[in-house]
């Protein structure tokens, strides 16, 4: 009777220790850490550029911008136009006060006309003593009156020819009078030299306006700006200088108008290097608007940056650069087993965004992005998470 008992006892014992087997079982499959989530984006086929960015923040400029002073000083008299209005070429912006050059030219146009009757009477009169030294002749031939008398005859008629010429010559210095007065009027007289907008005035009626003397920066009387061509003005590090030629290709962004770019052209590159004490030696780039924005409000003074693109390669196989660790190495995901696998690559052309892969990798391979993230290394089982695909801003 005891032994059937005894095998009662062992089958118990195995059931508990079964159920404990597969409870534990349960709770470790429960309890068990899920496979990390990681982003992935696949190796594919595109554009890669090589650019060069300004090193410090580039600025909006005009084309044309003029901070004018009337060429001599004086009161104002006149202030023709308002901040912000726009003018035409030759258009009067401001006049100083110019009563006595107004007199003057006024006097030596009365001067003019004085002359020219005088003119007329010396000259008349020394063509009368011409035609009377020439009677004097003929009458001297005939003796009918001394030599005496026609050597008086002769030398009036020489005397008021003298006479004639004198006054002629007075016409030229009294036109010349005038040409003197005249500008000095146009001295006293601001006009726009071209078509624009008035960006700024300094003075008011009545206070005195004075040109900038050599070395003494003075406020303009008026800033006018010509605001129908705008360009980016950028200073380039002196090392990536040499990637920049003249017609070049360009993306220009604004921090005033963000999430775009506004395609652009190098138009200019300085012919030397700016050294200033305590920054960083560049040469300063001009990028042209392909198109100005239509839309958008362009100011002069934005802040501005241009990224210059000056070699291209289509349709070479790439990487987001972000997804690439020091040493050119790139985690790949493992589909038969979900491990990340660490690789080395070859690479070629590169920018901010993309990498191009020469080596180590075939198209549709599967790389992590996210490597900063917790945990992600050569070696851990991952569940993939495909990554956004990203595009890099063409260039129009």
């Amino acid at each position: 009777m005891a032994l059937p008992q005894h095998r009662n006892l062992t089958f118990r014992y195995l059931a508990w220790a079964a159920a404990a087997v597969l409870l534990a079982g349960a709770f470790w499959f429960l309890s068990r850490p899920e496979p990390l989530r990681v982003a992935l984006v696949k190796v594919e086929h595109g554009t890669v550029e090589a650019t060069v960015s300004n090193t410090r923040a580039g600025t909006v400029k005009a084309c044309r911008r003029a901070k004018m002073s009337p060429p001599a000083g004086g009161q104002i008299a006149h202030l023709l136009v308002k901040k912000g209005e726009r003018v035409k070429t030759g258009q009067v912006l401001l006049e100083l006060w110019n009563d006595d050059l107004q007199a003057q030219a006024r006097l030596a146009e009365q001067q003019l006309s004085t002359a020219s009757l005088r003119v007329d009477e010396v000259c008349t009169l020394a063509d009368q003593s011409s035609k009377q030294a020439v009677r004097a002749r003929q009458l001297r031939e005939r003796g009918f009156i001394s030599a005496e008398g026609l050597e008086r005859a002769e030398a009036d008629a020489k005397a008021r020819q003298a006479s004639c010429t004198a006054t002629r010559g007075e016409i030229g210095q009294a036109r010349s009078r005038i040409a003197v007065a005249q500008a000095g009027l146009r001295r006293m007289v601001l006009r726009a030299p071209f078509d624009g907008v008035v960006a700024d005035i300094s003075g008011e009626l009545g206070e005195y306006a004075t040109p900038s003397p050599p070395g003494i920066p003075t406020p303009p009387a008026i800033d006018l700006i010509d605001d129908s061509c705008l360009f980016v003005s950028a200073p380039i590090d002196e090392v990536d200088a040499s990637h920049v030629k003249e017609s070049l290709p360009a993306r220009i962004t604004l921090d005033a108008i963000k999430d775009r770019a506004f395609a652009g052209t190098v138009k200019r590159v300085a012919p030397y290097v700016i050294d200033l004490e305590k920054q960083a030696r560049t040469v300063e780039v001009e990028v042209d608007f392909t198109e100005l924005p239509q839309l958008d409000q362009l100011l002069v003074g934005y802040s501005a940056d241009v990224e210059i693109v000056h070699t291209v390669r289509d349709n070479v196989l790439r990487i987001p650069t972000q997804a690439l660790l020091e040493g050119k190495r790139v985690l790949v995901y493992r589909a038969a087993d979900g491990v990340l696998e660490e690789r080395t690559v070859k690479t070629g052309l590169t920018n901010w965004e993309y990498t191009e892969i020469m080596d180590g990798l075939k198209e549709g391979d599967r790389i992590v992005t996210a490597l900063d993230q917790a945990g992600v290394k050569a070696g851990v089982k991952v569940q993939p998470e495909e990554a956004g695909a990203q595009r890099a801003v063409p260039v129009r």
